[in-house]
């Protein structure tokens, strides 16, 4: 066991000495490029970078873009350039199907909403709920269960208002 502990050491301390020395060379920063390969001449303005390892992660490069899969739509919205600033033009009908598409979500939205609160309303039965199994001889577990459910409808209720007011924002069909 001692002369593997002995081994052990012995690299440690070579690899103390050799130290960063041996792992790096110098580095050059020539522009947005570094490099370990001195600049050849004054042709580029490179300069000895100093006081540190440098780690260089080479980005990815953008893929050329392929064109729109067919069978589907053949309109094609194209993105503003950068300078213009205005957003894409969509076509009035393709506003109004997205509107009508909007409007129908709201309103099943709504319906569902309005039948949860129907329940829990019913359920809550003005604040003296039917007491279930677990609720006979335990009036906290009881007074935990409405206070749940007058919660629920309070819930409910600021869902509905919000998906009103959606639905008034969106253009009537």
């Amino acid at each position: 066991m001692k002369p593997v502990v002995h081994v052990l050491a012995t690299a440690l301390f070579f690899s103390c000495i050799a130290g960063p020395g041996v792992a790096q060379s110098r580095i050059y920063r020539c522009g947005n490029e570094y490099t370990n390969n001195p600049p050849s001449g004054q042709q580029r303005s490179c300069t000895l970078v100093e006081g540190g390892n440098v780690t260089v992660i080479e980005g990815t490069r953008p893929q050329p873009s392929s064109p729109p899969p067919s069978g589907g739509s053949s309109r094609v919205v194209t993105a503003p350039s950068a300078s213009s600033g205005a957003p894409p033009r969509i076509d009035n009908a393709d506003q109004r199907a997205r509107d009508n598409d909007a409007r129908g979500i709201l309103e099943s939205e709504l319906r569902k909403a309005e039948l949860r609160h129907t329940e829990l309303v019913k359920e809550y039965n003005n604040g003296t709920p039917e007491r279930i199994a677990g609720e006979v001889g335990n009036d906290l577990r009881y007074q935990t269960r409405i206070a749940e459910l007058k919660a629920g409808i309070d819930r409910v209720d600021s869902d509905l208002a919000g998906i009103r007011r959606e639905l008034g924002r969106v253009t009537p069909r």
